[in-house]
């Protein structure tokens, strides 16, 4: 009799966890729509989907179009507070997952040569990869063809982090980071 109280005891924990888990993972969703959703509208909203607006920012010397600066301070000014109140002093994210700092703050290869093929394509398109993501719903095959390639050069970058593939200038990486 004692043997069946304990398997059932075991069987309504493990309910218990698979529900915190199921609980958990259906707030981490909910918090990712809501946030997508607000950020792709903001990204809509102000202009840094259009390549043009984009591009007219990075002109410097040109005609420059100073407006996504007012964009991005908006952004700074709602996102700055917030995290000296409620970001900073969380230990957990609100799906419940671990909040951490990331502790290397080497500037390396790989961190230069990311940061130039990131602003050869930022420069070259117009498009970051959030407001190009925000934009797929316009349909434009410019837009479609910036993700798959987008995408490509995800899977070859995490290819070479593994150390599996050699990019030009840089070689194979030399060190496995754990991402």
């Amino acid at each position: 009799m004692s043997e069946s109280i304990n398997t059932n005891s075991t069987e309504a924990s493990s309910t218990v966890v698979t529900s915190k888990i199921t609980q958990q993972t259906i707030i981490g969703i909910i918090v990712g729509l809501i946030s997508g959703l607000l950020f792709g509208a903001g990204m809509i909203i102000s202009g840094m989907v259009d390549p043009d607006k984009v591009i007219g920012f990075l002109d410097i010397t040109g005609n420059w179009d100073p407006s996504l600066a007012f964009v991005m301070g908006g952004a700074l000014m709602v996102f700055a507070p917030f995290y000296h109140l409620v970001i900073k002093n969380r230990k957990q994210a609100i799906s419940g997952d671990k909040l951490t700092i990331p502790t290397n703050n080497n500037i390396d290869g790989t961190l230069i040569f990311g940061a130039i093929f990131f602003g050869i394509g930022w420069g070259l398109a117009g498009f970051c990869p959030g407001p190009a993501v925000a934009s797929i719903s316009g349909g434009s095959n410019i837009i479609l063809a910036f993700i798959l390639t987008m995408i490509a050069g995800i899977v070859i970058a995490n290819q070479y982090l593994l150390g599996r593939l050699p990019l030009p200038f840089v070689g194979y990486r030399k060190q496995a980071c754990s991402i």
